[in-house]
């Protein structure tokens, strides 16, 4: 019982502390997500900045197409002095001045510091020029001028994508500790996981599962990332807080282990005390049984001696030798019993034969038994005192008028013995309680018999002993079974 309440006490204060760090991890990642929603604002804004950086870039650059073309088709109504100016103050947007009849780059401006006179380089970018925008013609010398858009409308981006992906990152990280998973739109396919073990793969089945696993614990957080439409994190209790659940289960195995090798710790010492007793009380039995059964029998020859009627001194003989068996059946208790292969069936008529006479004349007992059945390994002296226990509890039980029935038979490589009477019969629920030392339902007796027969059959026999059938007001039948 004491045990019980440590039990109770640990998993209530377990239970008490991990509810306690689940909440302060609820508010770790409230807290968490509304930084994250911010910082996806703030992506959000700085996109809508960069976006019409990049457009005032572009337009930078059509400008520029546009006043070489007005260069390239001068009129005399244009001030060319405006259109001259612009050009020149171009610094961002790269350009490539193409000499046709030479076929090769003869100018270049803006281009990346060191770039200006890498071939390479150049020719890679007049690749891109070529296929981004068509040339300003300038036929008069002979002149193609290719152009793209600016470095800084270039820089823009990257610096965008890097903003991006540096959110994707730090809200996996960041993640108040917990295992986290980021998904697309669709939320099945995950995109980036922080706090999870790295043996995770992108099998689709597996992410399934797990993206489940976790919405089933929490609500997903719905973040919009600029460019990439709608994503989805998911996260789940810390690891942390999952071993500290589990730590009260894995103590009350502990302490149930405890508690069971304590328990059989302490039925062995009780199962030894109480051999123990038996022991020492049949052994006292059998001492005290002696003395005068030697004077009975030397009272027995003397009456002999003295011409007393033979049958008297028959019937006298008869019991001293029952008193005589009794007494070595007390003495083999606590001892090794030396077991013999003997005929079943013979064991059971000779102690039926012998109990007739000596219970009402109301009672009727029959037997019946197979052909051919095989010998058995017993103590004659043990095994015809359990017949006879259960021969009497039976006549006990039957109120001195019935029908008690013993069968013999083999199956499954046992010899069975059943023992059957037309008395009271027993509940279901005692069934197993009547072998236990103490039970009886007479006004006399200490409530040994069956006790008594179950460790001669159990202990000695190594067989077993149980009650097959019984109704109450209908009888009971008594099983034992031996191995042949």
């Amino acid at each position: 019982m004491v045990a019980m309440i440590i039990v109770i006490i640990t998993l209530w204060y377990s239970n008490h502390i991990a509810s306690g760090i689940r909440n302060e991890e609820r508010v770790k990642v409230e807290l968490w997500s509304k930084a994250i929603t911010r910082r996806a604002e703030l992506v959000n804004f700085t996109e809508q900045l960069f976006e019409r950086l990049r457009s005032e870039e572009r337009r930078k650059a059509d400008l520029l197409g546009k006043s070489y073309n007005i260069l390239q088709d001068p009129s005399d109504q244009n001030d060319l002095t405006f259109v001259t100016d612009f050009i020149w103050s171009n610094t961002t947007v790269p350009i490539l001045i193409y000499d046709v009849k030479a076929d090769s780059i003869i100018n270049s401006a803006n281009l990346p510091v060191g770039k200006e006179s890498d071939p390479v380089y150049i020719d890679s970018l007049f690749a891109v020029m070529k296929a981004k925008y068509p040339p300003i013609q300038f036929e008069e010398v002979g002149h193609q001028v290719y152009y793209n858009d600016s470095y800084l409308f270039a820089e823009l981006q990257h610096t965008m994508d890097d903003l991006i992906n540096s959110f994707i990152s730090e809200t996996v990280i960041n993640s108040a500790s917990v295992p986290v998973v980021l998904t697309d739109s669709t939320k099945t396919r995950m995109l980036k996981f922080g706090n999870i073990s790295s043996t995770i793969s992108d099998d689709s089945l597996q992410v399934k599962t797990l993206i489940a696993q976790m919405a089933r614990q929490n609500e997903p957080l719905e973040v919009s990332i600029p460019g990439q439409g709608t994503h989805f994190i998911f996260f789940e209790d810390s690891e942390v807080l999952k071993q500290l659940r589990m730590f009260p289960v894995f103590q009350l195995i502990l302490i149930g282990v405890f508690l069971l090798v304590a328990y059989l710790i302490f039925s062995t010492f009780r199962k030894a005390e109480q051999n123990q007793v038996w022991v020492g009380m049949a052994k006292e039995t059998a001492h005290q049984l002696g003395t005068p059964l030697s004077s009975l029998m030397a009272w027995s020859a003397i009456l002999e001696d003295q011409g007393v009627d033979k049958k008297l001194l028959t019937e006298l003989n008869k019991d001293l030798e029952r008193l005589s068996t009794i007494t070595d059946r007390f003495s083999k208790i606590g001892s090794q019993a030396d077991l013999t292969r003997e005929d079943i069936d013979a064991i059971c008529k000779n102690a039926l034969d012998y109990l007739r006479p000596r219970v009402s004349s109301r009672v009727k007992i029959e037997m019946t038994h197979e052909e051919g059945i095989p010998s058995v390994l017993i103590n004659k002296p043990l095994f015809g005192w359990v017949l006879e226990n259960l021969v009497k509890n039976a006549v006990d039980a039957m109120e001195g008028e019935g029908v008690l029935h013993l069968t013999t038979g083999s199956e499954n490589g046992t010899v069975f013995i059943d023992i059957n009477d037309s008395g009271k019969g027993i509940p279901k629920g005692k069934w197993k309680t009547v072998f236990q030392p103490g039970y009886t339902t007479k006004k006399r007796g200490w409530g040994l018999g069956l006790s008594l027969v179950k460790r001669i059959i159990d202990n000695y026999h190594h067989g077993k002993i149980f009650v097959k059938w019984s109704e109450p007001g209908q009888g009971t039948t008594f099983r034992i079974q031996l191995r042949s």
